[in-house]
This record gives structure tokens, sequence and C-alpha cells, in this order.
């Protein structure tokens, strides 16, 4: 699709329209309400902006997400812990022994990060149908300042890399 300048006089075709105008623009709303109510189907790269919140949304083909990737988080855990959707694009300082705990909560391509900050042992555990993939199915942290990423590959499925043992 190329882009096209639109000038006076000239004859609108529905394609043109289509593919010009309704496909090339971000549409605004006051909030997710107003956004559903006209949007009854999205389709997978559509963009929103609600003026309530400021916030730009896309679809990613079956969600409404958030367009444009927040400021990092960063958390402290100092026992067991399971995962949540907010905590992709974090980094999580584990201060004391723990299982870190991974359901199929994230995005594809959504990202954690755990940095040990003890030298207590701090291991990982797949939740529910999740399939935790690393090398040599090694699960634990090495100790006190090591790291490990996990990210979401496919529904169900993730990858844990980093220094493990």
């Amino acid at each position: 699709m190329t882009y096209k300048v639109f000038a006076n006089g000239n004859p609108l075709q529905a394609s043109e329209i289509n593919l010009n105008l309704m496909q090339q623009a971000i549409a605004v709303f006051t909030d997710a309400t107003a956004r559903e109510a006209a949007i009854a189907v999205p389709v997978n790269g559509q963009f929103a902006y609600l003026t309530g919140t400021s916030a730009l949304v896309k679809y990613n083909g079956s969600a409404w997400v958030d367009a444009v990737a927040s400021s990092t988080s960063v958390s402290e855990k100092s026992a067991n812990y399971t995962l949540v959707a907010g905590d992709a694009g974090s980094f999580i300082y584990v201060t004391a022994a723990a299982t870190i705990t991974i359901p199929d909560v994230f995005e594809i391509g959504e990202t954690v990060n755990i940095i040990s900050d003890t030298s207590a042992t701090v291991d990982f555990a797949a939740g529910g149908s999740v399939v935790l993939n690393s090398k040599d199915s090694l699960v634990e942290l090495t100790g006190e300042f090591s790291g490990a990423s996990i990210t979401k590959k496919a529904t169900n499925i993730y990858y844990l890399v980093g220094d493990l043992a």
C-alpha cells in the first residue's frame, strides 16, 4: 500500500478509503468502553488512542495492549513468587531463598529479568501447563549476583536463559 495524497475534485473509491484512511489512521476514543462500542471486531495491528488515560493501544490479534513500552519497573521479592502479567519488561531482584513460578500470563515476546541478590537458592518452576525450556533443563540460578531472563515464545512455551545451574 502506498501513501496517497488526496486532492479536491478527485473521486474516492471505497477501496481507497479503506486502504488509505481506515487502515492508516489512529482512532481516538475517550476510554476503552467507547472504543469497544465503536470497534466491535478489531483487526490485528489496529491502533487506538484513549484520551481519558493518554494511552496509545494496539490490537495484537487477541487483545488490546499498550502500543508503547512503559518504563521498566524494579521490584524485590524475599519469598516464593508467581509471576503476573504486570511483571513483563521488569527486573525482579530476589533477596532470599525462593522459587519463581512461571504461569502463562505474558504476551508472546514479553520478557522478565530475575537477578539473585542473595547467596540462598533461587530456582524456577513451570506453572500449570507451561513448558519451561532451558539449556540442559537447568532451573536454578548459580548464586548471588547471577541472573536469568524468562521470555514467552508461544502459548504455554517459555524460555529460561541465563546463569543457571
